[in-house]
């Protein structure tokens, strides 16, 4: 196979669902094998496109009868890179010529196949023509093609008929453990981001905030195809996308066609993106060898991009994988997270009504706070950070202090997370309630036209409450300074709206002592 396919893991996950029956199928005697289990027969790597090719189609066809499965589907499909390191020449259309009527797009993640084209593909692959799958009948049957035409067959059933017809065929069967192309993820632990209603209004507002973006559609590893999205066209471009395509959002990357060549590095692999005058958007993966004749191909482009191949450089925007029709994310594949990626990965973690702990790291001029939790930054509103008056969040919060609050909601689609820092404390207000009717003496906050505050604590943070000018004294002065004292009684507490109402005229006097500012 060419050198961009990557070989998974000699052995699957734990808790997979491994097929009892695994034989390893070959046309290599093991009585050719030396003390290290190394072939050093006659038997050539490659295939003789004669009758032993025709044994192995013959024996996958007998496994297969011998299960009673006649549709297999495809799994993690692969085409040739932009090398070819395989012992036969690569040919054009990687083996898949006539197999799929839309072409290689037809070549995607769960396709099924009959056994008929099943064979096909498993032709082109013991050819090494740059094809590449996993075949499989959940829970029933396998099918893995490897290097050096090592055949790998995985049934729930023993199949002795077909292990006869192996042999008559002068095929060596071998029992198994385990395929060692059985599938495992690269990161067990990673969480797929899937392509569902969320990413596609996530999209919609990135469209509405870039004017465009361009998707990138890999329907099959080292196969893709882009696509310039408009609020006019994300649609349309939606209801074409191969089955569980890899997504990757880019932003607006093209630009006038000097600038992108003046962007090929000196050295090292790159996907170079170029739209011709009609549009037609066309990508092709290179490296320093081939960049001269890249720029050719350039020619007549009215815009183009250069974007790394390299892990961690050039990322896009976000990334995600098409669920299937039901909603169910079933392909396997995983792609390389981007910093929008994991922040979506950490907000499936959090919920409504859940109490987070994090460290303050900024106080906005505008008021906003904001605090970071396990490495996502969230935001604490005005309002939500005290139960009391205070005059900035800093009397409340201060930069660096570690706080616990409690998450109000989890939006996805802007990927932000409001907190509340008084939620996860006592309210007071019932208390302040208890106190309908007392006599306080407490300093004027502030004068409006239409009375004066009044606090009715004594602490920085106190309630203050209204006296309305028509519950003044008529022999208070006209003008009360900020800062006076006046005597006044509780005479109303709204908790719905959160407000105390004053009045002068009504406390008592003289007072108890027990009746002044508590």
């Amino acid at each position: 196979m060419n050198a961009t396919r990557t070989h998974p893991r000699l052995r699957p996950p734990a808790g997979s669902d491994v097929l009892p029956y695994v034989y390893r199928v070959t046309k290599y005697n093991p009585a050719d094998r030396d003390q290290n289990g190394h072939y050093a027969g006659a038997e050539p790597a490659t295939s003789d496109h004669g009758p032993v090719e025709t044994a192995y189609l013959q024996a996958v066809a007998a496994f297969a009868e011998g299960t009673g499965v006649d549709q297999l589907a495809i799994r993690e499909p692969q085409l040739g890179g932009f090398a070819h390191f395989g012992l036969e020449p690569p040919v054009d259309g990687y083996g898949l010529a006539d197999l799929f009527p839309a072409g290689p797009t037809g070549f995607y993640d769960g396709a099924l196949v009959p056994i008929a084209v099943a064979m096909e593909l498993v032709r082109a692959m013991l050819r090494d023509n740059g094809a590449w799958c996993r075949l499989e009948a959940e829970g029933a049957f396998t099918v893995h093609v490897g290097w050096d035409q090592y055949l790998y067959i995985g049934s729930s059933l023993p199949c002795e008929a077909a292990l006869t017809c192996t042999r008559a065929l002068g095929l060596f069967p071998e029992r198994l453990d385990a395929s060692p192309y059985d599938f495992a993820p690269d990161d067990p632990a990673y969480v797929q981001r899937p392509a569902d209603a969320d990413f596609w209004a996530r999209l919609h507002w990135t469209v509405s905030a870039h004017r465009s973006v361009f998707l990138e559609e890999v329907f099959a590893a080292n196969a893709s195809r882009w696509h310039r999205l408009t609020r006019d066209t994300i649609e349309t471009v939606r209801s074409q996308l191969a089955p569980r395509s890899q997504l990757a959002i880019w932003p607006d990357l093209l630009t006038d066609v000097d600038t992108a060549v003046a962007a090929l590095p000196d050295e090292g692999l790159v996907e170079v993106v170029w739209e011709d005058e009609d549009g037609q958007i066309t990508s092709t993966v290179v490296d320093e060898t081939q960049f001269e004749a890249a720029t050719s191909q350039l020619a007549g482009a009215r815009a183009a991009g250069v974007v790394s191949m390299y892990a961690g450089e050039d990322l896009p925007l976000f990334t995600a994988v098409l669920p299937d029709s039901d909603g169910v994310l079933r392909a396997r594949w995983q792609t390389e997270p981007t910093p929008s990626d994991r922040d979506w990965a950490f907000l499936k973690t959090l919920w409504r009504g859940q109490v987070v702990t994090g460290t303050v790291t900024s106080i906005a001029s505008f008021g906003v706070t904001f605090v970071d939790i396990g490495g996502f930054t969230a935001m604490i509103n005005i309002p939500e950070l005290s139960w009391r008056p205070f005059s900035h969040p800093s009397d409340v919060v201060s930069i660096g202090q570690e706080i616990s609050a409690e998450v109000l909601d989890v939006d996805m689609v802007w990927e932000r997370v409001p907190l509340s820092l008084r939620a996860v404390q006592e309210d007071p207000w019932p208390q302040v309630a208890q106190r309908l009717g007392q006599v306080v003496t407490g300093p004027v906050t502030k004068i409006l036209p239409f009375g004066v505050f009044v606090r009715i604590e004594d602490r920085v943070d106190g309630f203050e409450g209204l006296v309305h000018t028509s519950e003044l004294d008529e022999s208070t002065p006209v003008v009360v300074a900020v800062g006076d004292a006046l005597t006044v009684k509780i005479i109303d507490v709204d908790l719905a709206r959160r407000r105390i109402a004053l009045s002068q005229t009504q406390a008592e006097m003289p007072r108890e002592e027990g009746d002044r500012h508590s």
